[in-house]
């Protein structure tokens, strides 16, 4: 017998009510779905639609930063020091060129590339995009741009492309006072984010390093333009659609006279030293002068190692700038100073006279500080002790005042502190006291210590602007100003001079004192190394010990190491009525001051005073 069938009954009632409550479910899902989709699409295309189209425009705009062209350099006269000159690069586009390699060795046969400059080369394209320029070779000669220009058709892909790049028309003659400008580092990239002007380098390789380059480099630089360029979803360019020109940096012009400075530097030639000249009327610095020099030019494409390190390891060290980094003993030129402090402090009169013997000794101490004229002056006065530069004289004068008296008066005059010249190397020297020796070696401060500043020699170093300042101050009697080096800045418009830094007069309490000690300084180049000038000259020489010689030892030259010898001193200014300038010069090494750095004075005076006449008879 069959099994029955088991019959299932339907609630339709009840499928009907689960389909419904699915149904409700399904079409809230959808509409909370379509709810969101439609707040997004408000949120995009309503409330965010400036945004996003910013943002679409930024894919679509690219911005091109355009270099400015660096301001000019120029002589008080006006003529140029620091120029602008093109030059010529290749370069090379990667996706347009199918075998780069073989491209490489057939441009080889008209440009010299050598194989490890093409291995850098494309060691180089790994990390670059393909559809932006490279540099593949800088500074073509015009002859090879004009081989390349007439072979161009072969090259799909390569062109060669011309920019600006300082040059110094003078080579090294300036280097010390201009500096020279170099590729960006991190430590200039850095600065220049603190300082907020990252932005305006945006188009720009190179910096200012040293000098005047710079100091003024905002002065200088100028200021970026753009292109608004156009360009597809891959980056290339299809159109431009705005231009903005950049703003050229500011031409500023130097109170340094190009002929006295290619003056000094054919005087010094092959020699280590430094000359300095300031006009007094207003501080500006007419010449600096720091020899050995070296060729700024090198820096500005990027020096090879091998020579940066024969510069920097050279004995002469022509990377310092002696005239305002060198720390020489003064020695006899500041003895005017010093006989300027004996008056003030009565220490000394007019009338004074000191018997020279050709030594002097501090009382009750058996060691003789010997005159550098063994037998002596005999009698003398403040105005013989300084035509014939007695060391004894000074001894005593020193043994008066004492060292603390010393530092502070030569302070106004510059010494031991810097001038402020508008370059950013320079050194303060030293201007020694009983404090500055405890500080310094903590030691204490012995008389015999007093007696070698007495001669501007010990403790006592300066540098030769120091010591052209000093003797400019002198001439103008008490007016100071701060040394600079510029004189006027030219816009697009005009040239404007910029205001000079007169500082507060150093004044006296008898200002006669001036005139003894100024006529003693005329006396002195009267009676000799000026004694047949056209012009009324001052001036005071000196012959600096480096090393100490014995009490009973003689100096001898010729048995001493050449860089163990005497350096040579001079300052001077012209014409004594009316100074025009003053000056210091500096010799390494060179021996007496009188001989050696004596001529160079008169040499250098003689092109600034009678100049004009020089030329009228040519």
């Amino acid at each position: 017998m069959a099994p029955k069938k088991r019959v299932t009954m339907h609630d339709h009632a009840a499928e009907a009510s689960l389909f419904k409550r699915r149904a409700l479910f399904t079409f809230a899902c959808v509409v909370m779905l379509l709810s969101i989709l439609l707040i997004n699409l408000y949120h995009l295309q309503i409330l965010s639609y400036t945004d996003y189209e910013t943002r679409s425009n930024d894919n679509r705009i690219r911005v091109v930063p355009v270099a400015p062209s660096r301001g000019l350099i120029y002589d008080r006269h006006g003529k140029l020091l620091a120029e602008n000159q093109p030059f010529f690069s290749l370069e090379l586009i990667p996706e347009k060129v199918k075998d780069v390699p073989d491209l490489l060795n057939q441009l080889s046969s008209l440009i010299p590339i050598t194989a490890g400059e093409q291995e850098d080369f494309i060691e180089s394209l790994k990390y670059h995009r393909r559809f932006k320029p490279i540099t593949l070779k800088n500074r073509l000669t015009e002859n090879q741009v004009a081989l390349f220009s007439v072979n161009q058709h072969r090259f799909p892909g390569v062109s060669v492309v011309a920019g600006l790049k300082r040059h110094y028309p003078h080579n090294g003659l300036m280097t010390h006072a201009l500096g020279y400008v170099g590729r960006i580092n991190d430590r200039d990239k850095a600065a220049l984010q603190r300082s907020e002007q990252w932005k305006n380098y945006a188009a720009t390789n190179d910096i200012g390093k040293q000098g005047i380059e710079k100091f003024y480099e905002n002065l200088l630089h100028g200021k970026p333009g753009h292109l608004e360029e156009e360009v597809n979803n891959r980056g290339r360019t299809i159109r431009t659609l705005k231009s903005v020109a950049p703003e050229p940096g500011q031409d500023i012009y130097l109170t340094l006279d190009l002929k006295l400075q290619q003056k000094a530097a054919e005087l010094l030639k092959g020699r280590r030293g430094a000359v300095v000249a300031i006009d007094p009327r207003d501080g500006g610095i007419l010449a600096m002068l720091s020899s050995p020099s070296y060729d700024p030019n090198l820096f500005v494409h990027g020096i090879s190692s091998k020579a940066y390190n024969g510069l920097l390891n050279s004995r002469s060290r022509p990377l310092i700038n002696r005239a305002t980094q060198g720390q020489y003993a003064p020695a006899s030129t500041v003895k005017p100073h010093l006989a300027l402090l004996g008056l003030e402090d009565k220490a000394v009169t007019e009338k004074t006279r000191i018997w020279d013997p050709g030594f002097w000794q501090i009382p009750g101490v058996e060691r003789k500080y010997r005159d550098w004229k063994r037998w002596g002056h005999g009698w003398v006065d403040i105005n013989s002790a300084l035509i014939h530069s007695c060391d004894t004289y000074f001894y005593d004068l020193a043994y008066k005042t004492g060292v603390d008296k010393i530092a502070q008066f030569m302070g106004p005059f510059g010494f031991g502190e810097r001038t402020g010249i508008d370059i950013f190397e320079e050194s303060a020297g030293i201007m020694p006291s009983k404090d500055w020796k405890r500080m310094r070696y903590n030691q204490p401060w012995y008389i015999g210590d007093t007696i070698s500043v007495g001669i501007g020699q010990g403790y006592w170093t300066s540098t030769p602007l120091q010591l052209a300042n000093a003797v400019a101050i002198m001439a103008n009697k008490g007016r100071r100003f701060t040394p600079h080096l510029l004189k006027s800045i030219k816009d697009s418009t005009s040239r404007i001079d910029t205001p000079i830094d007169e500082r507060a007069p150093i004044e006296l309490n008898d200002p006669n004192n001036w005139n003894i000690v100024n006529k003693a300084m005329r006396d002195t180049a009267h009676k000799s190394r000026f004694k047949d000038a056209k012009y009324t000259a001052a001036m005071k020489t000196g012959t600096a010990q480096v090393i100490s010689v014995a009490e009973d030892e003689k100096y001898d030259a010729d048995a001493i190491e050449e860089r163990f010898r005497d350096n040579a001193l001079i300052i001077a200014y012209a014409p004594y009525e009316n100074p025009t300038i003053a000056l210091a010069v500096v010799l390494e090494n060179a021996g007496w001051g009188g001989a050696n750095a004596g001529p160079v004075a008169r040499a250098l005076l003689d092109e600034y005073m009678l100049r004009d006449t020089l030329e009228q008879l040519q």
